[in-house]
């Protein structure tokens, strides 16, 4: 299986999950909790990332992208963005190599 595929595979586990709860399932309780709770451990994961990565320790670094990889694909499901849908938005922004942004203003509220 490609690197892809398997991005693809799990997004699939996950909205199977989604459809078919399992219980005693990580995936059925964040999905029972519902948005509130995903945002909070996407967040929390995101958090983990960068303290992995302020502390230069590649084999933690992975471990936390992975479960950011985990939770965003959680968000994703719950928010009905399906794979095809952001490959796609990548793709399209792929052929804008080398455009750069404008100066961005600071976030005022969240």
């Amino acid at each position: 299986m490609n690197n892809e595929g398997v991005l693809f595979d799990l997004y699939d586990v996950i909205l199977d999950r989604k459809i078919n709860p399992i219980e005693g399932s990580y995936t059925n309780y964040l999905f029972e909790k519902g948005l509130d709770k995903i945002l909070k451990k996407f967040g929390e994961e995101s958090i983990e990332v960068i303290i992995a990565a302020k502390d230069s320790n590649p084999e933690e670094v992975t471990s936390e992208i992975c479960d950011l990889m985990y939770h965003l694909l959680v968000l994703m499901a719950e928010n009905n963005v399906t794979m095809e849908m952001v490959f796609s938005e990548l793709s399209e922004r792929r052929k804008k190599l080398g455009n750069k942004k404008a100066e961005r203003k600071e976030i005022e509220k969240l």
